[in-house]
């Protein structure tokens, strides 16, 4: 059985999939606490489903990308099996998980969107650096920076593990409402930094508080 905070049909806001449909299923649970988590409500709030319960939800969007996420999904036994029943269907499966937990089990066919926790987030302590030796060629890096320094150690991982030539993507992704946008931009243009500034799409769309989108 998962714990299922949340399953819904909406446009990706993050990775280099922003802007395509998606159908996001979102468990339950996390051992992190972020200082600028969105996601509070799915520390607790869920219901049981089985295996076959999710995948017949998210079937009946038609939709071929789907992304798993928590909360802290790789929290749940279960997970494995649900993204290889994905691919199985023919979905292309983005995972989305902090970082802290260990990657190896995840099914090769799966998109790893790893968000390294940077120091004003109150986790970096946590994150699991055997996790960026493992990248595969599709998967994706995401630094959440709320200030200069994030940035800096942010700037730092990429160049000790050479992200830029490792990963599809690596992503700057400033708080929103804490940083601006405008800011990361021009430290990111000085340093010619090999990344790409991201913004949550989907809090432009729809309020920022919104859920289920």
């Amino acid at each position: 059985m998962l714990t299922v905070n949340e399953i819904f049909h909406s446009i990706q806001g993050e990775s280099t999939y922003a802007g395509r449909r998606c159908v996001f299923v979102r468990l339950t649970a996390c051992d992190l606490r972020c200082s600028w988590c969105d996601t509070e409500y799915a520390f607790y709030e869920g219901r049981k489903q089985s295996l076959d319960e999710v995948l017949a939800e998210v079937d009946r969007y038609g939709c071929p990308l789907v992304e798993v996420t928590g909360g802290e999904p790789l929290l749940q036994e279960e997970v494995y099996p649900l993204m290889q029943a994905l691919l199985d269907r023919g979905r292309t499966v983005l995972l989305e998980t902090g970082g802290h937990r260990s990657t190896a089990r995840v099914p090769a066919g799966v998109v790893t969107i790893l968000d390294v926790k940077c120091p004003a987030s109150g986790e970096a302590r946590r994150n699991d650096w055997s996790n960026l030796d493992r990248l595969r060629g599709q998967d994706e890096v995401k630094f959440v920076v709320s200030n200069r320094a994030d940035y800096e150690y942010a700037r730092d991982v990429m160049a000790r593990y050479e992200l830029a030539s490792r990963a599809a993507a690596v992503h700057l992704s400033p708080v929103h409402g804490v940083l601006e946008p405008r800011t990361l931009s021009e430290w990111v243009l000085a340093d010619r930094l090999p990344a790409r500034v991201q913004l949550q799409l989907h809090k432009y769309i729809w309020e920022p508080g919104a859920r289920g989108v």
